[in-house]
């Protein structure tokens, strides 16, 4: 049984292209005890793994040349070597982006139970996605009813998700998005109440201004850059602000030099934290069960963009951060 592989070929300066990983084919797996062989259905994209190809290693170990790519992966379990997995038991975790992948226990994020709902949203919104935006509003963020929560890149995996999770909290909601694709479905797929194109925007400070007149109370950040200065700006007194991701910025070597937050923070005492869905890892199952209602009811829209074959995996990446895909990315076995 062969098993093909997405490895990286050269590191790449900034975002990875694809031209920087190549596709092999090797023998499948053997089992060790205490493993289990999983065949991947569905692989993901996600902007985390820039970081993970840096040079300069941010909060797991660096991919080296010559590697598989990590990734987060769902499929069934094939062959198993450990009681607790049984075959035909669906998983997701970090399997790389691979047809087979031999894994012990600590690379399962969780294992699917939702048979009623599809397995590639376990890569998404009951996945990585959903969970960072369930966390990251509702621990760091701590809207309350009838506050004003901004979210920047609003149309994406995490970000519709978050603007969406707002409204189920009696929040007042406003997104930053580039293009008016992503603007009109910000208001009419995921109900924000407006909607910003940082990309025609030449004033963003008064944009802000005007659709915030009360100021903003909670702000989930994915970007960095020019939308994060301009929501600083109209932050409230006790703001809360969750720093997702940077990924206005191609690279941090050399450190980006611009507007500085201490002042805000201080005159506002607010507060700024950075996070990572893995802090959560003991209460997964409490955001997949919330998640998963929401979606039952009605009340959690979303949405996929899948591409066919292990074969398209390599110019995914440049695709989130050139804005490309219209919905989470994932990629389809």
């Amino acid at each position: 049984m062969k098993n093909r592989q997405i490895w990286l070929r050269s590191r790449p300066n900034g975002i990875p292209q694809a031209a920087d990983f190549d596709l092999r084919e090797v023998e499948s797996p053997t089992l060790s005890d205490g493993e289990f062989l999983i065949h991947n259905s569905y692989l993901s994209a996600d902007p985390a793994m820039r970081g993970w190809i840096a040079d300069k290693s941010t909060y797991w170990p660096r991919i080296e040349v010559g590697d598989t790519m990590r990734a987060f992966a769902a499929g069934e379990v094939v062959e198993s070597r450990n009681p607790a997995y049984a075959v035909g038991d669906k998983v997701m975790g970090i399997f790389g982006w691979q047809d087979y992948s031999a894994v012990k226990q600590p690379q399962v994020m969780r294992k699917v139970q939702e048979a009623d709902l599809p397995l590639s949203l376990s890569l998404g919104i009951l996945g990585l996605n959903g969970l960072t935006a369930y966390f990251g509003l509702l621990d760091v963020c701590r809207p309350k009813s009838g506050e004003t929560v901004a979210v920047s890149t609003a149309a994406g995996g995490v970000g519709s998700a978050v603007g969406q999770i707002a409204k189920i909290k009696g929040c007042r909601t406003i997104g930053f998005a580039g293009g008016p694709e992503k603007v009109r479905q910000c208001v009419e797929d995921f109900g924000y109440d407006h909607a910003i194109d940082y990309k025609a925007t030449k004033g963003l400070d008064e944009a802000v201004v005007e659709r915030c007149p009360d100021g903003i109370d909670a702000f989930f950040d994915n970007t960095s850059g020019a939308v994060h200065d301009a929501v600083l700006r109209r932050i409230n007194l006790g703001a809360r602000i969750a720093i997702c991701g940077t990924a206005s910025y191609a690279s941090w070597d050399p450190w980006n030099e611009g507007p500085r937050p201490e002042r805000h923070l201080l005159v506002k005492r607010a507060i700024m934290q950075g996070f990572l869905t893995t802090d959560f890892a003991p209460r997964y199952e409490e955001g997949v069960a919330a998640l998963a209602g929401w979606i039952r009811e009605g009340r959690l829209k979303y949405r996929e963009d899948v591409l066919e074959g292990i074969e398209a995996a390599p110019a995914s990446i440049a695709m989130l951060y050139a804005g490309e895909n219209r919905g989470k990315l994932i990629i389809r076995l």
